[in-house]
């Protein structure tokens, strides 16, 4: 099975002043994940779902995505921030695909993918890797990582 994992794009403003959680996608991070969902395109990544956080930062990154891959996109709540290995293991009995597409939060992709595969990494904002699992779900090897900056060299 193929994983993607999605990091949200930036979302961050100095004068915030409501919950973080309702933070929306920056101008600048909107155009970053139109470059990325490009450069994904490009590269022909195939995944047949994607699925969110509610948050609207990672919605509004899914939602971009989703538009230049052509594919759907749906949120649940498992992929909210505190998302970890046993959340991993609901999301994909809920959704079995040979291809998923996932977008959430740090620092839980971090974790969740050095976990499945012993890769030391970070996952930049709006970032994106590719991990192939077995068939237990419980390794898997990192394909490749990509910060944004990839999609607009």
């Amino acid at each position: 099975m193929l994983l993607y994992f999605l990091r949200h794009g930036e979302a961050d403003w100095p004068n915030w002043k409501k919950s973080d959680d309702n933070r929306p996608l920056t101008k600048r991070g909107k155009k970053e994940m139109r470059e990325v969902g490009a450069f994904l395109k490009l590269i022909k990544a195939k995944p047949d779902l994607i699925v969110t956080s509610p948050l609207p930062r990672a919605s509004q990154t899914a939602e971009i995505a989703a538009g230049r891959l052509k594919v759907k996109y749906r949120e649940d709540k498992l992929l909210a921030p505190g998302f970890d290995r046993d959340d991993l293991e609901q999301l994909l009995k809920k959704y079995p695909s040979e291809s998923l597409m996932i977008v959430g939060h740090e620092p839980d992709f971090t974790e969740v993918i050095s976990d499945l595969t012993g890769a030391s990494l970070k996952l930049s904002k709006a970032g994106t890797a590719l991990v192939e699992l077995n068939r237990s779900w419980h390794n898997g090897r990192l394909l490749w990582l990509f910060p944004p900056r990839i999609a607009t060299a």
